[in-house]
């Protein structure tokens, strides 16, 4: 899997084993999964363009280095993706969102559109695709398809757990995206869950199960 980073980082993997408890409450789960995120994209945009500017320090002027302007695109997939958002963007606040609604059908596990709005010029950024929960992969497959079609041209993904199965359907389709991820586990259940996993993390961070 020479597309996908785990991120060991020993504050990542302490945060991941808090959000993976049952007995973690809504409140801390959601504050974990802001702080993860946080550091989730710092690892997956180390190599974002910068611009060279000049600048005035207390004592003297100084060359310095700025993230260039419209460089970054986070896309949450709705609705758990918005709690690593909450992270990502205290870490980078100017960077522009992209906001996909899809849902997995109960019975079929088919991925269902019900929103997609994304700013303009993609093609000039970084997009950052951000769902929590790689398991089937057809929520992400259908993220960067969307993008794609809206104009994305560097696309990344950025997760907290993924399974086998997730990452062998997502590189099926998108075998050029990378994923930065928490964890790889074990596997898929049979109602299309990761397992161990985290349960599921949309009502895990708003508290509706």
């Amino acid at each position: 899997m020479n597309s996908v980073t785990v991120v060991d980082h020993p504050l990542v993997q302490d945060r991941l084993a808090q959000m993976r408890r049952e007995e973690t409450s809504t409140a801390v789960f959601r504050r974990l999964m802001g702080e993860i995120g946080g550091l989730i994209a710092y690892e997956a945009t180390r190599d974002l363009p910068l611009d060279h500017v000049r600048i005035r320090t207390p004592v003297s002027e100084a060359e310095a280095r700025i993230v260039t302007e419209d460089a970054l695109v986070f896309a949450p997939v709705l609705r758990a993706g918005l709690g690593l958002l909450e992270g990502m963007l205290t870490l980078a606040p100017n960077a522009r969102v992209a906001h996909l609604g899809f849902y997995r059908d109960p019975a079929t596990l088919a991925c269902v559109e019900y929103y997609f709005k994304a700013p303009p010029n993609l093609d000039r950024a970084l997009t950052l695709v951000v769902d929590p929960m790689l398991a089937t992969g057809g929520t992400a497959v259908a993220a960067v398809d969307h993008l794609k079609a809206a104009g994305a041209k560097s696309l990344r993904l950025a997760c907290l757990v993924a399974a086998p199965e997730g990452l062998a359907n997502f590189h099926g389709r998108h075998p050029e995206v990378p994923v930065w991820t928490a964890a790889i586990d074990e596997r898929l259940n049979d109602h299309g869950y990761i397992v161990p996993g985290l349960g599921d993390a949309g009502d895990r961070l708003y508290g509706t199960r």
